[in-house]
């Protein structure tokens, strides 16, 4: 199977999980990527079987409202039941690295105001130490270059993104070449660095469940649940 092909497998079993909890009450959180893009193509023909979704960034809300699907702002909605989203790696912890999009921060929201989070990839996200894919931090633009000092000292290789603003109006360094080996204190700490918005490291608020697209099959996947069973 392709990589596509995979995440379109994936997509579907979150579907498949969820579905039978659709009200028309129902207000979903969605995340941002190619793998939400799936879910959202794949969650399109049950549009009248739910209320809508609170979308975690500009180019979701727009592919939410191409599929019929009502957008709704989070602040007129409260807690959600769901939140939907993909992930650039994920350890057996279902602590996560995601950003690779530069939505991390408004996914970061939307994951804190849902009741369960669940993480769709494929299987090449899969990894025992979080760092190899680098890092993304969303950085208020006149604090780039003290935030980037900042990352050098804490062993990090910080790039900035070139031509990328977030919808927030914010930049985004990538922080290379790091072992995350205690990322809810690494996340921590890189949130008190002054002008950092917020990082890419989900694992203060890491997924409640991770479904994983294998060539055999989608594996499910529960935190600290052993990659090998």
């Amino acid at each position: 199977m392709t990589q596509d092909q995979l995440k379109q497998a994936v997509a579907q079993a979150a579907l498949d999980m969820i579905q039978a909890r659709l009200t028309k009450d129902t207000v979903l959180g969605i995340g941002t990527g190619s793998t939400a893009n799936y879910f959202i193509d794949a969650l399109a023909q049950y549009r009248f079987d739910f209320d809508g979704a609170v979308a975690s960034s500009a180019a979701t809300e727009a592919r939410l409202k191409a599929a019929g699907i009502p957008v709704y702002d989070l602040n007129g909605v409260g807690t959600l039941p769901i939140y939907i989203d993909g992930a650039d790696e994920a350890n057996p912890h279902l602590h996560l690295i995601k950003g690779g999009g530069a939505a991390l921060t408004r996914e970061k929201i939307v994951a804190a105001a849902s009741e369960e989070f669940i993480c769709i990839a494929d299987s090449s996200k899969q990894v025992d130490i979080l760092g190899h894919f680098p890092l993304p931090i969303e950085v208020v633009p006149m604090a780039r270059s003290y935030v980037a000092r900042e990352l050098v000292k804490l062993g990090a290789d910080p790039v900035y993104r070139e031509g990328v603003v977030t919808d927030n109006g914010n930049c985004i360094l990538d922080a290379y070449h790091l072992d995350v080996l205690d990322p809810i204190a690494f996340e921590q700490r890189l949130n008190q660095i002054v002008g950092v918005v917020t990082n890419g490291l989900f694992a203060q608020r890491g997924a409640d469940v991770l479904l994983i697209g294998h060539p055999d099959g989608v594996k499910t996947y529960y935190p600290a649940k052993d990659w090998a069973s």
